[in-house]
């Protein structure tokens, strides 16, 4: 739905499946009832969660024509693409597996190739001809410390944009590669973010080697290197790195890096860390999914991987310590099980989108909804994410 400039939607990795059976069948029973709720007079736009598998399986023509026909007679649309987690995402140990395969591999490109196709097939055929897919910040921080591993993600980076201007000009739909920065990853912090494009992305070499792969002037290199990729600013990832809204926007655009889609996402918070604050967190750590820790002392900030991690730690013990946890919860919370939630970095965030639109596109990601505290999840998913998208709507009215 749109408000104001923008898209608002919420990403449908909520949902549980893998397969596109499954995912089709979650999407005709959950979408027209959070349109229902959220946008029942006008058309409700869909930020699509597809599995390499899923992909694969909806590139077919008559299950393509079937989708497509599904969001006409619901007036729904696509206008965005999550395409982080490749493979399982539910139900089973995903951690730092998530970002595999990474930029450093061809399988991870031809899945994004994969899905910039699908989504100019799914953009409405009327109006804007724009649309966005997230995706991994290069690879896990661990596999990315080479110089040439480096490359090679920078590489596969340019030639998916050789891939993105052919379909543009096939189709007259731009689509733009989101690089989503997260903690311990090679893109961790908007600072690394901004030296990644300027050192690899946007440099002459990158302009160089896509006017070659693309058959194009340098200056029109370099302007597709600035339309076809920009950022996805997760504002949990943010919080959780102690950044400053306002410095985040600035920073992206001072760099010339286009936000293709700000998640809107909020994580948790423990002020001052104690015995108890340690405990309490221990159960938080559902061995699903990766919730690295960020641990302000004395001014400087120490990362962990994992929740395990930083319980693990005895830094905190000497007081003054404050952490921020990817755990995304519901944006509506301002907290949990005795925990506060970065809910005001939120806030912040939307109020500068207010005054200024800061990116097209808007989804709420609250992909944790299986492992929140059981009372937690105690209303309907379509409520939940019903009630999400109303407090956005509220923050930006």
């Amino acid at each position: 739905m749109r408000i104001g400039s923008s898209h608002l939607s919420y990403c449908t990795n909520i949902h549980p499946g893998e397969s596109w059976d499954e995912i089709r069948g979650n999407l005709e029973r959950y979408l027209p009832e959070v349109k229902r709720r959220v946008s029942p007079d006008s058309p409700f736009g869909v930020g699509l969660r597809l599995s390499a598998l899923a992909a694969r399986s909806l590139s077919a023509p008559d299950a393509l024509a079937e989708f497509v026909g599904f969001l006409r007679r619901n007036d729904l649309y696509v206008f965005t693409i999550n395409g982080f987690p490749y493979g399982p995402f539910h139900g089973t140990r995903v951690k730092e597996d998530v970002y595999l395969p990474d930029w450093r591999e061809e399988a991870r490109l031809e899945y994004t190739n994969e899905l910039a196709d699908l989504l100019a097939a799914l953009l409405p055929s009327s109006g804007e001809h724009w649309g966005s897919i997230s995706t991994v910040p290069g690879a896990f921080k661990p596999n990315a410390e080479s110089p040439q591993a480096i490359a090679q993600i920078a590489d596969l980076l340019i030639r998916h944009v050789s891939h993105l201007l052919s379909l543009e000009q096939r189709t007259g739909h731009t689509i733009v590669l989101a690089l989503e920065p997260e903690p311990c990853c090679l893109l961790e912090t908007v600072a690394e973010t901004v030296a990644f494009f300027r050192d690899h992305l946007y440099s002459r070499h990158a302009a160089m080697t896509l006017a070659s792969l693309a058959g194009l002037e340098l200056h029109e290199a370099e302007q597709a290197l600035h339309r076809h990729l920009g950022a996805c600013l997760d504002l949990c990832h943010a919080a959780v790195e102690f950044e400053d809204p306002a410095d985040c926007f600035d920073a992206l655009a001072g760099a010339g890096i286009p936000i293709a889609k700000i998640q809107v996402t909020a994580g948790l918070r423990i002020a001052r860390v104690t015995p108890d604050a340690v405990a309490g967190l221990r159960r938080f750590d559902d061995g699903v999914y990766l919730h690295q820790v960020v641990e302000r002392h004395s001014g400087a900030l120490h990362r962990y991987v994992d929740i395990d991690a930083a319980c693990a730690s005895d830094r905190w013990r000497a007081g003054n310590s404050e952490w921020r946890v990817h755990f995304h919860v519901p944006v509506y919370v301002e907290d949990l099980d005795g925990f506060s939630s970065t809910q005001p970095f939120v806030r912040a965030a939307l109020a500068l989108h207010r005054q200024q639109a800061r990116s097209p596109h808007l989804e709420v990601e609250t992909y944790t909804w299986s492992v929140l505290p059981a009372h937690a999840r105690d209303v309907p998913i379509d409520e939940a994410i019903a009630r999400e998208l109303h407090w956005v709507q509220r923050e930006l009215a």
